[in-house]
């Protein structure tokens, strides 16, 4: 990759257009920050075994790997991300971004402990709240939840909805177990019960090795095989009965590219009408189900370098309503502002970066 150019700001718009920035990524610079959301008995436990010193990083995303962060987001002294006039000039201005949703990608939901995943959690959301939503009217958040217990993800859940600032429920692609399991079905009753989507980011809670055949050697292969991750998850959460249970709900995959969808919606509907018997609340075909209920942010954009490979997927996935405009701020997929290719531009280009989001996240309403 060469360096990208610096981003300039946009007197109109992105294309002309206010858009929706459906995954940014904001950053914990280190838990010291947090201390003043933890109560005394986790300030103690936190400072005894040192974790204030530590940033908790995920292993999917190490800081320095160069996906992780483009060259001109990496600012001296700090991580990309973690502070807000960063944020403000090179991911909101140049593109005259209308709202943004902020990701926190943080250890909070890796912890074995439920107690520390869900304190973590609750920490997390209060210090986006308080220095980042509070100081930027076009900002909005996800909820960290502790997704392996859904009881206490419920709790934050319920902890927030009363803050129309947060707009989705945010969990990995890599769990315990596959998200369709009913284990998980009290997480997503309580977010169709406020209108949050179910945000899927790329990331793994390494329970279990990344790849169906065990640890590869390199993050290469982690980073690739996110993709057959999304694939498994949205087939569980179809499969299971998820979207037949809860029929408001929509799933946001982020991060997880597209150029897969086609392929797979095709293999689900033509094996689901040889084996439909076994899951007879599945009455439609998985890719009707999926078109209707699960919506992906644009970058990365995993396609060719030909725009009429490009348009063709487009063509194939046959609905226009399922991608979200994102900049996937600050990890580099693209150069300069150049966030949509041809193909993805003219009428599209408004669907997906106002129409869509604006449909998908009922409280951006």
């Amino acid at each position: 990759m060469t360096e990208a150019p610096t981003l300039e700001p946009a007197a109109r718009g992105y294309l002309g257009l206010a858009p929706i920035d459906c995954d940014i990524h904001v950053t914990v610079p280190d838990t010291r920050v947090l201390l003043p959301y933890f109560d005394e008995f986790w300030r103690e436990q936190i400072t005894q075994r040192g974790i204030e010193r530590h940033s908790l990083n995920l292993t999917s995303y190490p800081p320095n790997a160069p996906l992780s962060a483009r060259p001109d987001f990496r600012e001296k002294g700090k991580k990309a991300g973690s502070d807000l006039a960063a944020v403000q000039r090179q991911a909101l201005d140049p593109f005259g971004t209308r709202y943004a949703i902020c990701n926190v990608l943080h250890a909070a939901q890796v912890f074995h402990s439920d107690d520390m995943s869900a304190v973590f959690c609750t920490a997390v959301n209060e210090w986006l709240a308080k220095e980042w939503l509070d100081k930027d009217a076009r900002l909005r958040g996800s909820i960290l939840v502790p997704t392996e217990n859904p009881d206490l993800a419920v709790e934050e859940i319920e902890r927030r909805a009363g803050d129309n600032r947060f707009v989705q429920v945010l969990m990995f692609a890599m769990n315990e177990k596959p998200l369709g399991r009913r284990s998980y079905w009290p997480i997503y009753r309580a977010a169709e019960k406020h209108k949050l989507p179910i945000g899927i980011h790329a990331g793994s809670l390494y329970r279990h090795a990344p790849s169906s055949i065990g640890w590869g050697s390199y993050y290469l292969e982690d980073y690739v095989l996110q993709s057959s991750a999304f694939e498994s998850t949205v087939l569980s959460m179809v499969t299971e009965g998820v979207f037949a249970k809860f029929p408001e709900l929509k799933v946001v995959l982020m991060e997880s590219g597209f150029m897969w969808l086609p392929p797979f919606l095709w293999r689900a509907n033509k094996t689901w009408r040889g084996v439909r018997a076994e899951v007879p609340w599945v009455k439609q075909p998985p890719g009707d189900i999926i078109r209707d209920h699960v919506r992906l942010t644009v970058q990365p954009i995993d396609a060719p370098p030909e725009d009429k490979m490009l348009a063709d997927v487009l063509q194939q996935i046959g609905s226009d309503k399922m991608l979200l405009f994102s900049t996937d701020y600050p990890h580099w997929h693209f150069d300069g502002n150049d966030a949509l290719p041809a193909p993805m531009r003219g009428e599209l280009a408004k669907k997906i970066m106002v129409d869509n989001p604006l449909e998908t996240f009922a409280r951006l309403r």
